[in-house]
């Protein structure tokens, strides 16, 4: 099951080979509620990392086609538990990554992913 947008935009988008998906937060796939398990962005990320992994397998891709994520966190000192997390998820899979500190994100979150995957 998909968490539902927050907004009018699409979750996942092709262009050729190339799949972007739109900045994920932290949404129970089946309540649609948001997440913030008291701001823990390590949390977030692991839910975020799960519902991206959901909304690639509609498309027939895993994980591992992914190649580049950008990583908005609202504060860099939760970065290594952050880092954590991701690294479980992909294992010897590494994806190029930006990590950017961002004043604010949308419903309170810690932490938006966005991704881009390729066929």
């Amino acid at each position: 099951m998909l968490p539902k947008p927050l907004g009018h935009y699409s979750q996942i988008v092709r262009a050729g080979d190339l799949f972007f998906l739109s900045g994920q937060i932290a949404i129970d796939p089946i309540t649609n509620e948001i997440c913030l398990f008291g701001g823990d962005a390590a949390k977030q990320t692991n839910l975020i990392l799960k519902n991206i992994e959901t909304i690639l397998a509609g498309e027939n891709l895993k994980k591992e086609n992914i190649v580049k994520m950008t990583l908005c966190l609202t504060d860099l000192s939760q970065f290594s538990k952050v880092n954590e997390v991701y690294a479980d998820f992909f294992g010897t899979h590494k994806p190029a990554r930006t990590t950017v500190e961002v004043a604010g994100l949308p419903k309170g979150a810690a932490i938006e992913i966005e991704t881009v995957a390729q066929s």
